[in-house]
């Protein structure tokens, strides 16, 4: 797996990453769904850089212009819940791309430190021979990627894969190489060093999907 990790070089990336970490700034979801998207916005352009391109002329009022316009045809796959300011970035960016969403979380059974990753709501449309940009915010064990990407199959096989989080953990990068192919990329804004015992990501910043979108109730 070819592992692109943003923060390896400082930019504007941290300061966004900074506020959805922070305590005091977090909570303002409007703020924090809004660094989601600019980073999503930040991640798409780093893909952009990897995927294929084609000659084209384009006729402006004054004459032709030969650029080098992308091909890829491309879906955006995100995970619900907190995968959609993400996808609202990605797709601000690829705004030509096919959309897919699909619902996985974990179900806690009589150990909270135990879970399964449940797939229920899925809409897609067809994968054979496209680029999938797969996004879930947070990495943490790295089952709810694996589990969407099987939950996907039986809509094709695609030419490529390119997987987008915002935070992941060691363990949940380690767990996702093991289980893509060898020319899978996961495009990361920052890598964790660990989980908790819950398997959350230390120092993270916390639940993703509630900080956007409210709190929900347990079942």
């Amino acid at each position: 797996m070819y592992i692109h990790n943003l923060s390896l070089q400082n930019s504007v990336l941290n300061t966004f990453i900074s506020e959805m970490r922070d305590l005091g700034i977090q909570k303002d979801r409007m703020r924090f769904r809004r660094n989601i998207e600019r980073i999503g916005a930040i991640l798409a352009y780093e893909i952009s850089k990897s995927l294929s391109y084609k000659t084209s002329t384009v006729k402006t009022p004054l004459a032709h212009c030969t650029m080098d316009l992308m091909e890829n045809d491309i879906v955006l796959c995100s995970i619900l819940r907190a995968g959609v300011p993400l996808h609202n970035g990605l797709l601000n960016y690829f705004d030509k791309a096919e959309n897919a969403f699909i619902s996985a979380y974990r179900h806690h059974k009589e150990n909270p430190e135990n879970f399964e990753i449940i797939v229920e709501y899925l809409a897609c449309p067809d994968l054979e021979n496209k680029t999938l940009i797969l996004a879930d915010p947070m990495l943490a064990t790295g089952q709810s990627m694996v589990a969407t990407f099987e939950a996907l199959k039986p809509f094709g096989k695609p030419k490529d894969v390119h997987l987008v989080s915002v935070i992941g953990a060691n363990d949940g990068v380690d767990y996702v190489k093991n289980n893509f192919c060898k020319n899978t990329h996961l495009w990361i804004a920052t890598i964790d060093d660990t989980l908790n015992s819950k398997g959350y990501i230390v120092p993270g910043l916390g639940d993703a999907g509630d900080l956007a979108f409210g709190k929900k109730l347990q079942q």
